[in-house]
């Protein structure tokens, strides 16, 4: 095993606990090496970077490899205290400063002349070490990508051309950056050809262009010999691009600042990786979300990696593929249709068919799937002709789809797609499939496809009999992990329910077929075997939630579940009977990939020809398989379908009988549908449920908020506007809407008990009966300690603070000095809404300042507290709460009239949205810094579950108005029970880790508990891991770890400014004086922390070695 060090990452710090030396390569060559391939980390003295700014501005991933190369820099320093690089101190005079050009050969000239007139720097003896950023921004994936992915990559020769002419002794890396939110767009073009609604097509194209730029990288150091006709020179290309941002672009929000900071930890760490020479046997440390592994220069190959000292494996392609027969022999031989049309769907034969058309995502709309295998780039076409359920190029024995099968039986068909293209083309015609769509696209798709059957003078549409192939579901599970609350089965099914509802409202004479979701958890084989060379990492943008997750882990568990329950759900939609209300419309649930049955090779591995370029889509192959599985299920009667596609078999092609001559539905199958599920009864309240066991307070009174338990809390209290004074919360007309209802606010009321009213002090008062603090009732008579005020603005709460304070001193049952309180803040919905009134005094600065002067009063005068701050939601959504009463149209639009006012996607409006984003980011660099971290006795922690807000919908584009009181502006007590659940649930959530989107959705059991593991409320500090405790042994050199679960308190906090990089090296070990004179050089030159104490380690911003 591989000597490794522990990084621990959680909050975006990272912390290090190392025992023994560390890595024992660390030292650099006894003369500085000659020759490229013999280069340690230690003999680098200069590191610089080309890329990250390009035509005068960041692209979108340059932040975070901004950030990404700060962490290198630092843990190289640790092997060259003496390394010189741009991104240095600014203080250190010796630092050379580039200034950023508009290419990377300006950049590169630019470089070179700053060595070159560096008085520290020996340009012919330092080694220097540059990184040479290529980004999938630059890149416009038009019709014509190739000529684009050329220039870029001549860019990129060029640079090298020039750095190879100009300076010695130097080792580039070239790493390929992928944004997570590249829209191909620069300065000055925008690339129009990608403009796309779509976010799974753009996310689809991003990623291709990536693999292909990818790809022609290693192409030119092939062709150029690694520019290595020199030992001092050689050029190498990362293996894995570099992907920022989110996971998905659904929510178009910047990452937080915790998981940016470990999103930053895990690219160094593929960085270094990289850097280093690989190692045979190389062992995958196990790692969890906290802990990784760092491996450490190898003893026998300590080398950097080049060309030369670790030859790549040989340049394979994939096997080009004899085509295979992807035609079928028809061997009915009654093909005949009804005698006359048939007036039901349940007496329909294939020959009467006479229009097809089909709805879906990438594997209906055709992507890849004549892509040659070395053809990435390709995977982009859509080969809507070869598509399975509605493709119609050449004929049956050619190419086998459902329209050439049924085109054997009717000559006359129409709709199928041909050729190659997007759905708006002609060509495509009533194949409505968009590449990346979700089950929220397909009502869209619908409509689309119904006008187009609607104005098609080939078309009949009141006596044409129809069949529509509804395939969706696979991007939702993809993505699902991302957003569990949007991908939900809930929403799936109601997507589903909605498109097929308009088809049967809008359609005469049709059939639908409903194919279930495929399982698509088979698919990780692919891509962990690494000798099918499929590119994993481009699948890990396309689907990450299902290719991402370990073994037997929860997260995977997730994905099998959420793909059951999407077939299930199908099942539950189709028998309730919704759709047989007429004789001639039906839905047929067709379940043949239900399971999956992977293709494999004669010596057992997967075999990728069924799979197109990318190991995602599916091929010419694997397409001919799913049409015969489908044309066979529509023959097979409900009740004894297939479910299962078995890849490996060669499937013949099924025919209709004399007995059963009928394409089958329920009633030709003499199948009875279970029904609809009992319909619940009426809810009455909004309570929940309650089964918590261990509701005991500590054993002792706490004197630390990171040991606080939910029994431990004796007072409640909260500020903020009308949503934490309850206004309109119950209000049934609009007299009512003057009322504020505080004994149901979410926060701080305390009406009746959990069962009947959801309310954060009545959960809390399961946990402690003698709660004080919460308000009841209407009115200010009961309002104990809710000092919110229906329009509040973040400038009233430093009142309504001082006005908290003095209440509590003055009730003489808290005692103000020992009970243990927390208070809630929610604010800001006001300020938003009247942004464009008052821009200069609503100012996110002035946010900002607002709750720190709020919160500097509590920290200063309240002891024994914890604040919750609930981040602001996304006012924008206001937009769509609808009902068409004076109360909405009217009182709506004074409550909030910067944002309802304003059109959809005005100017004003997206100045609204920015403002509420930066108004989320203040909060966060208030709460998540540590300017209240001085008081063991005092913690301000961040609740975001309205980071991304989202409103439920009941139906097409109308989103669940229950959730608002009659003005659609107010909300209602649904809302505050399910605001109170979030609210609670997050607070039982480590920081780093808590839910950043509402589940709002009914079930009275979704309050958590403690658990015995973790019985505290969470905070920052508790939130931190234990230390891991690391064994060293003699028998091989590799650090063994167990971590221990001592309390997060005893982590001693910095008492170092933020703003200075700090380092905590923890070095235990023996060794000579040589080793301890260089490790005492270490601390003093990586920490500037002089006045900190001996024994106290310093908490470091960025990586720790």
């Amino acid at each position: 095993m591989l000597p490794q060090l522990l990084l621990i990452t959680v909050l975006g710090l990272t912390w290090t606990r190392v025992t023994g030396l560390p890595c024992t390569q660390m030292f650099p060559s006894p003369l500085p090496p000659s020759n490229v391939n013999i280069v340690k980390p230690s003999d680098v003295a200069v590191l610089s970077t080309i890329g990250l700014q390009l035509h005068g501005t960041f692209l979108s991933c340059s932040p975070e490899l901004t950030a990404v190369v700060s962490r290198l820099r630092e843990l190289m320093t640790q092997f060259n205290p003496a390394l010189i690089s741009p991104l240095s101190d600014e203080r250190n005079p010796n630092a050379p400063r580039l200034v950023q050009h508009s290419t990377l050969v300006q950049q590169a000239k630019e470089l070179s002349l700053s060595l070159q007139n560096s008085q520290v720097i020996d340009l012919d003896e330092d080694w220097k070490l540059v990184l040479l950023f290529a980004q999938v921004g630059q890149l416009c994936a038009c019709e014509e990508q190739q000529p684009a992915i050329k220039a870029v990559v001549e860019e990129v020769d060029d640079a090298l051309q020039l750095l190879h002419s100009e300076l010695k002794r130097v080792i580039v890396s070239v790493a390929l950056g992928v944004g997570e939110h590249d829209n191909f767009h620069s300065n000055d073009r925008t690339c129009q050809c990608t403009e796309t609604n779509d976010e799974g097509e753009a996310r689809l194209q991003r990623a291709m262009l990536s693999r292909a730029l990818q790809d022609s990288l290693d192409e030119l150091m092939i062709k150029r010999r690694w520019y290595g006709d020199r030992d001092d020179f050689t050029v190498l290309v990362q293996d894995t691009p570099f992907i920022t941002g989110p996971t998905s672009a659904s929510i178009g929000e910047p990452l937080s600042a915790p998981r940016a900071a470990q999103q930053a930890d895990e690219l160094m760490l593929q960085m270094w990786t990289n850097l280093l020479q690989p190692m045979s046997g190389q062992h995958k440390a196990e790692d969890n979300e906290n802990i990784i592994a760092l491996l450490c220069p190898a003893e026998d190959r300590p080398f950097l990696r080049t060309e030369g000292n670790s030859p790549s494996r040989p340049h394979i392609d994939v096997s080009p593929l004899v085509r295979p027969f992807t035609g079928t022999e028809m061997p009915c031989e009654d093909l005949s249709p009804s005698p006359s049309t048939p007036a039901s769907v349940h007496e329909l034969r294939p020959g009467d068919i006479k229009v097809v058309a089909a709805l879906g995502d990438s594997l209906t709309a055709g992507n890849g799937i004549a892509s040659g295998p070395n053809q990435i780039l390709d995977v982009i076409s859509q080969y809507r002709g070869l598509s399975w359920s509605i493709g119609g190029d050449e004929n049956l024995t050619t190419v086998t789809t459902l329209p050439n099968i049924l085109k054997m039986f009717n000559h006359n068909l129409t709709g199928y797609s041909l050729g190659m293209g997007k759905q708006q083309t002609p060509q495509a015609f009533l194949n409505q499939a968009v590449a990346g769509a979700k089950s929220s696209g397909i009502p869209s798709q619908v409509r689309a496809l119904v006008a187009r059957m609607k104005k098609d003078s080939r078309i009949n549409f009141e006596s044409d009999w129809k069949l529509i192939t509804l395939f969706i579901g696979g991007n939702d599970i993809c993505d699902h992990c991302t957003n569990s609350q949007l991908y939900s089965q809930e929403n799936f099914i109601r997507n589903v329910r909605d498109s097929l509802d308009y088809l049967h409202k809008e359609v005469p004479r049709a059939l639908v077929n409903l194919v279930e979701p495929l399982r698509i958890t088979p698919l990780r084989e692919m891509h962990s075997d690494s000798s099918l060379r499929c590119p994993t990492w481009l699948v890990n943008i396309l689907c990450p939630c299902v290719i991402l997750p370990k073994p037997d882990s929860k997260a995977l568990q997730m994905v099998e579940d959420i793909n059951r329950g999407y077939q299930r759900s199908l099942h539950g939609l189709v028998e309730t009977s919704r759709y047989d209300t007429r004789s001639d419309f039906t839905v047929v649930v067709q379940p043949f990939f239900r399971d999956i049955i992977v293709p494999r090779l004669p010596d057992g591995r997967a075999d990728r020809s069924f799979f197109s370029a990318d190991c995602f889509h599916l091929s010419q192959k694997a397409q001919t398989l799913m049409t015969r599985s489908l044309w066979k299920n529509m023959l097979e009667p409900l009740g004894n379908k297939t479910t299962k596609q078995d890849f490996s078999s060669d499937t013949a092609l099924e025919c209709p009988t004399k007995a059963s001559p009928y394409i089958r539905t329920y009633k030709n199958s003499n199948y009875t549908y279970a029904g609809p599920s009992p319909t619940p009864g009426p809810i009455t309240n909004w309570g929940n449920d309650f089964s918590c066991v261990d509701i005991a307070p500590s054993d002792t009174e706490p004197t630390s908020v990171h040991k606080l338990r939910p029994a431990d809390i004796k007072v409640v209290a909260a500020l903020g506007d009308s949503s934490t004074a309850g206004t309109g919360a119950k209000a049934k007309n609009l007299f009512d809407l003057s009322k504020n209802y505080k004994g149901v606010s979410w926060s701080i009321g305390g009406d009746n008990s959990l069962e009947t009213v959801t309310t954060l002090p009545n959960i809390l008062k399961k946990f402690n009966p003698s709660l004080k603090g919460f308000s009841k009732g209407q009115g200010s008579k009961q309002q104990a300690f809710n000092f919110a005020s229906p329009r509040a603005e973040a400038s009233d709460i430093p009142k309504q603070v001082q006005a908290l304070i003095k209440a509590m001193k003055e009730n003489k049952e808290v005692n103000f000095e020992m009970d243990w309180k927390i208070v809630t803040i929610f604010v800001g919905g006001n300020d938003i809404c009247n942004y464009c009134l008052e821009q200069n005094n609503l100012s996110p600065e002035n946010y900002n300042q607002n709750l720190m002067l709020s919160l500097d009063l509590l920290y200063k005068e309240v002891p024994k507290l914890l604040v919750n701050v609930v981040e602001i939601w996304q006012v924008d959504m206001l937009k769509s709460v609808k009902r068409n009463t004076l109360g909405c149209s009217l009182l709506q639009r004074n409550s909030c009239p910067c944002v309802v006012n304003s059109a959809e996607n005005s100017p004003e409006l997206q100045v609204i949205r920015r403002i509420n984003r930066e108004y989320q980011a203040e909060i966060q660099h208030l709460v998540l810094g540590n300017r209240y971290d001085g008081k063991e006795d005092f913690a301000v922690v961040l609740q975001p579950f309205l980071h991304n807000s989202f409103i439920p919908y009941v139906g097409e584009g109308e989103v669940d108005s229950s959730f608002f009181s009659v003005d659609c502006f107010h909300i209602s007590e649904r809302a505050h029970a399910e605001m109170a659940i979030a609210l609670w649930n997050n607070m039982l959530k480590p920081v780093g880790q808590k839910q950043t989107h509402n589940n709002f959705t009914y079930d009275r059991s979704k309050i958590h508990c403690p658990s015995k593991a973790s019985p505290f409320i969470f905070t920052k500090i508790n939130s931190l891991p234990s230390p891991p405790v690391t064994i060293t042994t003699t028998a091989a050199p590799t650090f063994t770890t167990t971590t221990s679960h001592s309390p997060a308190t005893d982590i001693p906090r910095s008492p170092c400014p933020p703003s200075m990089p700090e380092w905590v090296p923890v070095i235990v070990g023996i060794g000579g004086l040589l080793v301890g004179i260089v490790i005492a050089w270490l601390i003093l030159s990586s920490c500037r922390c002089h006045k900190s104490k001996v024994e106290k380690p310093v908490e470091l911003e960025g990586t720790l070695f």
